[in-house]
């Protein structure tokens, strides 16, 4: 099923958060997305976890994607994964990508992040990914 099979369009939130300034990657996955067919949503440079919750929630988005190359991705995706579960936002997904250590990608599995896609990444993968998440887990 392609994004443009559903009722509606898949609404995906795409940020940076934290002091990273580098959106080059981020942009070029909000356009694949968008071209797919997808409703995209990016906030931009600097946003906090909450900032990113609380637009996510108000944009009644399917996933939220977020792009770091900061490092902080052990602080920033377990932040969300907490916010997200205290306001009961169990069926989006939150994914993302960047630069991530293998162990890392484990551990924030372990945390319910999905899949993390590693630079270099064909932008068709994750269009699949998130599609197919979103058909399997969100009511279409």
């Amino acid at each position: 099923m392609t994004a443009k099979e559903f009722n509606r369009p898949v609404r995906v939130l795409v940020a940076k958060v934290g002091l990273d300034g580098h959106d080059r990657g981020a942009r070029i996955i909000a356009t694949s997305l968008r071209d797919a067919g997808m409703e995209v949503i990016y906030t931009g440079l600097r946003q906090t976890a909450e900032m990113v919750v609380n637009t996510a929630l108000q944009e009644d988005v399917d996933a939220i994607g977020i792009s770091i190359l900061s490092g902080a991705h052990m602080t920033v995706f377990p932040k969300i994964i907490d916010l997200m579960k205290q306001k009961q936002m169990d069926d989006v997904l939150l994914t993302g990508g960047g630069i991530i250590p293998e162990d890392d990608v484990a551990q924030l599995k372990k945390l319910g992040v999905g899949a993390l896609f590693p630079p270099g990444t064909n932008t068709h993968d994750i269009v699949k990914y998130i599609t197919a998440w979103v058909h399997q887990h969100r009511n279409f």
